[in-house]
């Protein structure tokens, strides 16, 4: 049974089309296993046993579908994702007991595949966050040491994949939300190109950054998520009309001879936990084994990456988190006398700390007489990473770097020092602000036994080369396992 739990998408997938395991089964699974474990990781937020066993058995009385890629398959959903009648609390009490009134793009995709939906993913509330100890309700735990961070803001997701309660999570990724907890807790995180995955029911945090994208135990099984939820959607103004490739189809494409693999100097220097820099020097050494090439290259402005993200994360996220007043809906004060304090109690109750730091620092950067000095200015300093990434991807095929500087550190390290907290993301936001691609997979495991990842990173809509890239990486780097639980 632990080898049916923790079997890829995939291979489950194949055993639901041969009937040699029913969609009612697999669900049955993966809920036992919840139970078993949520008090220990902490990993969703709302589990929907009823809805669950309810769609499995539609599926069970329809038969295997092979035109539904992910028919029968258990997952789950981060909760700052719309699930239609399912409660969506983006980790927040401001949205405790929302229960929004239609599906998200990427949902209607997921029930269109014959995916059965398990519940939500714990998160960091808004997805402001890189531990998913900001959570409103209760902090995730990593399943490779309970007394450690998964990462975040989807560090649900990621514990939900890792510890075999699913077989793939779909997650969001503003500053590396999708990469950092798929790292830390050992499994495969895609964040899409800008505007490949539509964010039509997506609830924003920094609009001009977030994109979802999957998290599963394989590359093969995000690409077969990832085909699922690309594509246009006329509902999103920033999503892409480009066709979507066969990503499933492109994995047979991918070989490591030959590539050119650029390694940028600022990823690899002060900063890099030893154990981490040997494992990527491992990943290195066996990739150049394998006939791929090393190019150094150099992002020159990543030193100041992490405050640009910061002023346009923060600035949008206070003009996104307007809308969250105590008048339209959401949490509402109560015992209010006008409709100031109506405004004021509302939100000071409703927000965590982090979201309040944050709003205020946005709404600083945007205010009359700071405008041009933080926003605009950083505005153009976005601009010149961007062209920075496109001008080091001239000169190589993709990028290779760690995802994290450090592993999975312990519970609670960090939570009063934001501006250490805020450094953790040095290795991923800088994508974010340039809107390409990145595939993270594990590379490692230290010592210590903690997961390492690496990240591949390409141009604009190459999901494809760097899905195929990371099948063949996949290939030669040792396997990792599962966490013992």
């Amino acid at each position: 049974m632990n080898d049916l739990l923790y079997a890829t998408l995939s291979n489950v997938s194949l055993l639901l089309q041969k009937k040699e395991v029913s969609a009612t089964e697999l669900t049955k699974l993966c809920l036992e296993r919840m139970q078993a474990t949520e008090a220990k990781l902490g990993a969703m937020l709302t589990i929907d046993d009823e809805g669950a066993l309810a769609q499995a058995k539609v599926l069970d009385e329809q038969g295997p579908d092979p035109n539904k890629p992910l028919w029968g398959v258990p997952v789950t959903v981060k909760d700052v994702i719309l699930t239609k009648g399912l409660t969506t609390t983006a980790g927040s009490r401001m949205l405790e007991h929302f229960v929004p009134p239609y599906d998200a793009f990427v949902v209607e995709r997921l029930r269109q595949a014959g995916a059965v939906i398990l519940g939500k993913a714990n998160m960091d509330e808004f997805a402001m966050g890189s531990t998913t100890e900001n959570s409103a309700y209760h902090a995730a735990h990593n399943p490779w040491d309970l007394n450690k961070v998964p990462g975040g803001s989807s560090g649900g997701s990621a514990v939900s994949v890792a510890s075999g309660q699913c077989y793939a999570s779909l997650g969001t990724d503003t500053g590396g939300s999708i990469r950092q907890p798929a790292a830390l807790c050992g499994c495969v995180g895609m964040k899409p190109t800008y505007g490949r995955v539509s964010r039509y029911g997506v609830i924003a945090y920094g609009s001009s950054l977030d994109q979802v994208g999957p998290l599963a135990r394989s590359v093969a099984d995000c690409a077969r998520v990832l085909a699922v939820i690309a594509g246009h959607d006329h509902r999103d103004a920033t999503s892409s009309p480009l066709d979507v490739p066969d990503y499933q189809k492109a994995l047979a494409s991918g070989q490591l001879k030959g590539v050119r693999f650029g390694l940028p100097k600022e990823f690899y220097g002060e900063g890099l936990a030893s154990d981490v820099a040997s494992a990527c020097e491992s990943t290195l050494k066996l990739l150049l084994e394998a006939g791929a090439r090393r190019v150094d290259v150099s992002l020159a402005h990543t030193h100041a990456a992490i405050a640009t993200y910061y002023i346009i994360a923060m600035a949008e996220a206070s003009s996104n988190l307007a809308r969250y007043d105590g008048v339209r809906y959401g949490y509402r004060a109560q015992a209010i006398t006008d409709l100031e304090s109506l405004y004021v109690k509302s939100r000071s109750e409703g927000f965590g700390q982090e979201v309040r730091r944050r709003i205020m620092l946005g709404a600083f950067v945007l205010s009359s007489g700071y405008y041009d000095a933080y926003y605009k200015k950083a505005a153009q300093v976005r601009r010149i990473i961007r062209d920075e990434y496109l001008a080091a991807l001239e000169h190589c095929d993709v990028l290779l770097c760690p995802v994290s500087p450090v592993t999975a550190w312990p519970l609670g390290e960090h939570a009063n020092d934001p501006l250490k907290m805020y450094l953790m993301d040095a290795y991923t936001l800088s994508l974010n602000l340039a809107g390409l691609p990145g595939l993270s997979l594990p590379c490692a495991k230290t010592a210590s036994g903690m997961p390492v990842g690496m990240q591949i990173i390409g141009k604009a809509f190459s999901e494809a080369q760097l899905l195929a890239l990371g099948q063949a990486m996949e290939t030669i780097l040792p396997h990792i396992g599962h966490p013992s639980l």
